[in-house]
């Protein structure tokens, strides 16, 4: 026979639930520090393995292939597998199995690379770059993201932060619905605009950072990525302010590019030396 709950037991399991929620959120605090990201040297939270994000990456990438518009063979197809062959084994990173696609989308200015080493450039992006070498920074850039292993760094900051969200719940759970239902949209939005969306931005800039030594390594002009984030200052006037964008605004960028110039350019006048 069971027996109803008495309303006496209510704060201990909410006490117990607290505790269990407690601890899972200071087990994953624990891991901070478990990576360090290339070049910069900074710590990451990293609560996947390299080959659960390789098993996401890929599975990802069938994704892409299946839905997108790849293109098979041509000069751009050429030029990018070049490209990136040549900065992946600058890179030298053993385990990923780097791969180059373009995705035929004039209109699409991006690019974007999954865990693993899958890297596709969209013909959009091709029609603006202005040169090779400009085709290398970006391909560089993104490079640098799976160097750094952004991919499982940013899933590890969600679950962070979606175990920090059910501790704040259970802590609320005396209110009334709607007073609930309110503080949840509103740790919701403080999580997007003042942590995951800065972080974003942060995981850019130390993108662009790494993309410019590896691409000035492999013997292509990181100048040319200021070239290049020039060109698109000047395609979209209607861009969100940065603090509602994953990515930094460009001017930001241009300015966190020029600092980092210097050494870049040491890097590119060794590799011609060779």
């Amino acid at each position: 026979m069971t027996h109803p709950i008495e309303e006496s037991d209510m704060p201990h399991r909410r006490i117990i639930h607290i505790y269990w929620v407690a601890f899972l959120f200071a087990a994953l605090l624990a891991a901070q520090g478990c990576a360090v990201a290339p070049y910069t040297g900074r710590n990451q939270l990293m609560l996947v393995s390299p080959q659960q994000e390789l098993t996401l990456g890929n599975q990802a990438a069938e994704q892409v292939l299946h839905e997108e518009k790849v293109v098979r063979s041509g000069a751009q197809v050429n030029e990018v597998q070049a490209i990136g062959r040549r900065i992946a084994m600058v890179a030298d990173q053993q385990g990923y199995q780097w791969q180059f696609y373009v995705v035929d989308d004039p209109e699409t200015i991006n690019a974007f690379a999954l865990p693993g080493g899958k890297v596709f450039v969209y013909t959009g992006l091709l029609r603006v770059a202005k040169s090779p070498d400009e085709v290398a920074a970006v391909i560089a850039h993104e490079i640098g993201h799976v160097l750094a292993r952004h991919g499982g760094e940013r899933l590890s900051n969600t679950l962070l932060a979606q175990v920090g969200q059910e501790a704040a719940m259970i802590a609320l759970g005396d209110m009334s619905p709607t007073a609930t239902k309110a503080a949840n949209v509103a740790f919701g939005l403080g999580a997007q605009y003042g942590y995951i969306l800065p972080f974003s931005r942060q995981q850019e800039y130390e993108a662009d950072y790494i993309g410019l030594m590896i691409m000035a390594q492999a013997g292509y002009d990181p100048r040319a990525a200021i070239s290049f984030w020039q060109t698109m200052m000047q395609q979209d006037k209607a861009k969100p302010p940065e603090y509602l964008s994953t990515h930094p605004s460009d001017r930001n960028r241009i300015a966190e590019l020029e600092r980092a110039m210097p050494r870049a350019m040491q890097y590119y006048q060794n590799s011609r030396r060779m």
